[in-house]
């Protein structure tokens, strides 16, 4: 069977964006991104910084609300439905609840074949490129840098601390093909 997703999991600047770039580039096939940032961006601004949805503390740390949670699992569904209809999907998440977070994954995905993928980062590198992104709270790339990975199984793992998207994009891809 061929792989149908390709969920890449790892912290707040991990690199995943880049590697989900390379990928698209890399890959025989055409695949669509699917990242967690983009379910985010598309929630209503009241969502965003509410209890009930995501909300982002100064010193980095997120928290997530029911009706987030709700609408998460939605679109876990839909981007399964996608690849049950033949679209081949790159996942770009980030598991704050570790394995229960790929439950939630493995859940919806069920039946699919899927290669699961850990970003890994240093927290210094990933912390240095938080600074230089300008986006996101200081101090979310360093507590996430190993919170994400807690109990999570993985096909493979990279390293992006010293190893550039396209090497990372080029493993990937000899896996998923």
């Amino acid at each position: 069977m061929t792989t149908q997703v390709i969920v890449l999991n790892g912290g707040s600047s991990s690199g995943k964006s880049g590697i989900v770039r390379c990928l698209q580039a890399v890959l025989p096939e055409p695949w669509l991104a699917a990242a967690i940032d983009s379910l985010v961006d598309a929630m209503p601004a009241s969502m965003q910084e509410s209890a009930e949805g995501i909300e982002f503390a100064p010193d980095g740390a997120v928290g997530i609300g029911p009706q987030f949670r709700a609408l998460e699992a939605a679109w876990m569904e839909g981007v399964a439905a996608m690849a049950r209809a033949g679209a081949r999907i790159i996942v770009d998440d980030v598991f704050l609840g570790g394995a229960e977070s790929q439950g939630r994954w493995r859940k919806a995905l069920d039946g699919l074949d899927v290669l699961w993928v850990g970003v890994r980062c240093d927290s210094e590198t990933a912390a240095a490129r938080e600074i230089a992104r300008g986006d996101r709270a200081r101090g979310m790339a360093a507590s996430q840098a190993d919170l994400v990975h807690r109990g999570v199984r993985y096909d493979l793992e990279v390293d992006t601390t010293h190893t550039e998207s396209l090497s990372c994009a080029r493993k990937i891809a000899t896996h998923a093909t």
